[in-house]
């Protein structure tokens, strides 16, 4: 798990340097929770983890990105009063 969680973290400071992500998040742990499926965690109070599913063929760095950007789509959703 240590390859994903260092391109899951890779993920995040590129997001955050893009300005895609509001603010810094340390990926703590990655859990996998079966084939292809994982949980990305971390400690931070707006964003406790992030379910990553890697269909065959896509690469976790690649579907983690995606994740966490529908993540925060619903996040900004949910704060702007619109509902998803």
């Amino acid at each position: 798990m240590q390859e994903q969680k260092l391109a899951a973290q890779e993920v995040l400071d590129e997001l955050f340097t893009e300005g895609s992500l509001p603010f810094k998040l340390i990926a703590h742990e990655v859990e996998s929770i079966g084939a292809a499926e994982y949980v990305v965690r971390f400690h931070d109070s707006r964003f406790h983890s992030v379910d990553v599913s890697c269909r065959r063929g896509h690469k976790f760095k690649e579907c983690f990105r995606v994740a966490i950007l529908e993540r925060l789509d619903k996040m900004s959703g949910t704060l702007s009063g619109e509902t998803t």
